[in-house]
């Protein structure tokens, strides 16, 4: 929308005189619409009500389509199929209400001249193809296997690498509080009073994949109970936000010595298209989930989180952001060195949530639980501004 006013700007109607004149009403709309706090809270309304609308519909045609969520057999996971052996068959691959939602929220309010915008909807969308891949071996294939872990590990670096060379070389950068350039290469180093940056040269390449990468995998590892990543990434999503619009600020970042960096004050409304999507795809996934999100929807949502961390970059930030999928993902490679090396598991079952379920929570107290860990990590991350 934002978009289509900004081609209006110079128009002239049929008497000669411009559309944009102080007095017209295209030019009063332009003006509202120029404020990013309203197209953010405009992006959230619009996917949220694109998710409650849509949502019964994809429910019922992946119910007819017979898109079934496998679980793992006893002879797989004898504890596992225990806990979740009720949910098999329940309509996976709902992600793509989620994508839909988002990705039609961030055309209609974003500035499509901003380059982060569409590095940040490229990678959430191929990796989003990846996780429709997944879910469809394992559909159609009726097993929990899916696409190969090398295969997958693989489009995944290609897609992360794609982004962190546009990242680093394709978009201009930003600027310190005292006016010192700076780019995406340079790495910010939170905690300081004056601003620490490390230029990482052709290594910000290799750090932007990985964090790609990795913050793929942990959100697709922790969306193993419902609602359980649907709810962690809204708080990330939320707090993302508000890093943007600071970043994106020059005021704010000047009196918060954070960098400066104007291609992420669009990124504010991403990151509010996602939260919006995430809280319509929660009404259908809280627990008893009608429709799991699948590979389709966390694969997704972890590039999609990783490229607002690091265009408004606060990429270190994120181990605090996103602490529930950094402890998911922790537990799992703790679990396989320790068995590898010393034959023993130091937990009951990876990912974590596994754990304290056969511990004796239940879903729900081990989802709320971690729901407000998520977002307590996020007031710490916010509260990490006056650190300086």
């Amino acid at each position: 929308m934002i978009h289509w006013l900004t081609e209006l700007r110079n128009a002239v109607d049929a008497s000669g005189h411009s559309l944009m004149d102080s007095d017209s009403l295209v030019f009063k709309l332009f003006n509202v619409l120029h404020y990013h706090t309203l197209r953010a809270g405009g992006a959230f309304l619009t996917s949220f009500s694109l998710s409650l609308l849509f949502g019964e519909k994809i429910i019922r045609k992946l119910i007819s389509l017979k898109v079934g969520q496998p679980i793992r057999t006893k002879e797989e996971v004898q504890k596992l199929f225990d806990l979740q052996g009720h949910k098999a068959g329940t309509p996976t691959m709902g992600g793509v209400l989620m994508l839909g939602a988002f990705v039609a929220s961030v055309l209609l309010w974003v500035d499509w001249s901003n380059g982060a915008v569409w590095i940040c909807l490229g990678t959430t969308l191929l990796l989003g193809a990846l996780g429709f891949w997944d879910d469809y071996e394992k559909v159609a294939k009726k097993n929990s296997k899916g696409v190969s872990a090398r295969m997958k590990l693989g489009w995944q670096f290609v897609v992360a690498i794609i982004a962190a060379v546009l990242f680093a070389y394709a978009l201009p950068g930003g600027m310190t509080y005292d006016g010192h350039e700076i780019s995406y290469r340079c790495l910010y180093i939170p905690f300081f009073k004056e601003p620490l940056f490390v230029d990482m040269g052709f290594f910000t390449i290799l750090f932007f994949a990985l964090i790609i990468v990795g913050a793929s995998n942990a959100v697709n590892l922790t969306d193993g109970l419902d609602g359980l990543a649907t709810g962690c990434s809204i708080s990330t999503g939320l707090a993302y936000a508000a890093f943007c619009y600071l970043v994106s600020n020059i005021k704010y970042a000047k009196f918060l010595f954070i960098p400066y960096f104007h291609l992420a004050d669009e990124m504010t409304i991403v990151a509010m298209a996602l939260v919006g999507a995430c809280f319509g795809f929660l009404w259908f996934n809280c627990q008893p989930a009608r429709m799991f999100m699948g590979d389709t929807g966390s694969l997704a949502l972890g590039g999609a989180i990783a490229t607002l961390a690091i265009a408004c970059k606060q990429e270190l930030l994120l181990v605090i952001v996103g602490g529930v999928f950094v402890m998911e993902a922790a537990s799992v490679i703790i679990q396989v060195i320790s068995f590898k090396t010393r034959g023993k598991r130091v937990f009951r079952m990876a990912p974590i949530h596994h754990h304290f379920e056969l511990g004796g929570w239940k879903e729900s107290q081990v989802v709320v639980r971690f729901w407000m860990i998520s977002i307590i990590l996020a007031l710490v991350s916010l509260a990490t501004l006056k650190l300086r």
